[in-house]
């Protein structure tokens, strides 16, 4: 017997009930409903539905109506990176990897090719740098170097300019063998967490920074965000930040927090206050969630490092 045939003899004893309301649970099952609930014969495999395996794979149109499934449209589909990325410049993190007993003689060929560099920027279709530093605690033998373009055109500009400068190649050529390895990343800034511009901060050499690196799960980067956005205000209050970046092109999933302090032991009574915030316990329990490892390391500011 079928779903229809039981509605509505049901439904005919209970009007011939007298005045008696017709109780809420047989009101919301009713014969309209009943019928929608029968799967339309195009999406039924045993009919012959000839868009079953499209609505397997995107949903029935029935589905679609009812919004039970994800718009197609260019604006629903848009990546994670231009939802929560500032978009403004293209950055890229740089990193080198020195053979140990090779640190001064990196020290001077790297200052002189950073300094050409900073001489020369507009040369190079506007590329900045944003900071330069050794990592102290950490991966000992490693610099971080961070440079923003003006978008990928910038890019792509300052790309081809270089390959045809004799100058920069020279230096680059005096850099490269005091090096075991190299790592290139282009980033985007996040939206609400735009980098530091060139600074002086006026602490003691430059004090200290914190890199932190987070690997995420694929897929997590915009929970990601939404958590941390919400518990920055909360660290805002003790400790501003220099930066904070998504990967986009090299190591993907991956996150870039920067921190400025005067020198360790503020950073620490710093990250304790933080915590004594519901707000900033809560972030790091949502985000720890989302997160495959991390690192953090300590770095201190080069001589030619316009942030410090």
């Amino acid at each position: 017997m079928s779903i229809r045939t039981l509605a509505q003899p049901m439904s005919r004893s209970l009007a011939q009930a007298g005045k008696k309301s017709v109780p809420a649970t047989f009101r919301a099952f009713s014969t309209s409903q009943a019928v929608r609930a029968e799967t339309p014969p195009e999406d039924d495999p045993k009919k012959g539905g000839k868009t079953f395996w499209s609505a397997l794979l995107y949903g029935s149109a029935a589905a679609k109506s009812e919004g039970l499934t994800a718009p197609k449209s260019a604006a629903a589909a848009q990546a994670h990176s231009k939802l929560i990325g500032r978009g403004k410049y293209v950055h890229e993190v740089v990193t080198h990897h020195i053979h140990p007993a090779a640190r001064e003689a990196y020290l001077a060929a790297a200052d002189k090719y950073y300094r050409a560099l900073l001489a020369r920027a507009p040369e190079f279709g506007g590329i900045k740098v944003t900071g330069a530093w050794e990592v102290v605690v950490g991966s000992v033998g490693e610099f971080v170097h961070i440079f923003e373009y003006e978008g990928y055109k910038g890019f792509d500009e300052a790309q081809a300019r270089f390959r045809g400068d004799e100058e920069m190649a020279s230096l680059q050529a005096a850099l490269l063998p005091h090096l075991q390895s190299r790592q290139h990343q282009l980033v985007s800034e996040f939206s609400f967490w735009p980098s530091s511009p060139p600074r002086d901060s006026g602490f003691k050499d430059g004090g200290v920074f914190e890199m932190r690196t987070y690997r995420l799960h694929p897929g997590k980067l915009l929970e990601w965000e939404n958590a941390w956005r919400r518990g920055l205000e909360a660290r805002r209050r003790f400790v501003s930040p220099v930066g904070a970046f998504f990967s986009q092109v090299g190591q993907l999933h991956e996150v870039h927090h920067i921190w400025q302090y005067p020198d360790m032991e503020t950073r620490k009574a710093t990250r304790e206050q933080a915590w004594s915030v519901g707000t900033w316990s809560d972030t790091v329990q949502e985000t720890v969630k989302l997160t495959r490892d991390m690192k953090t390391s300590i770095l201190k500011p080069l001589a030619w490092s316009p942030l410090r």
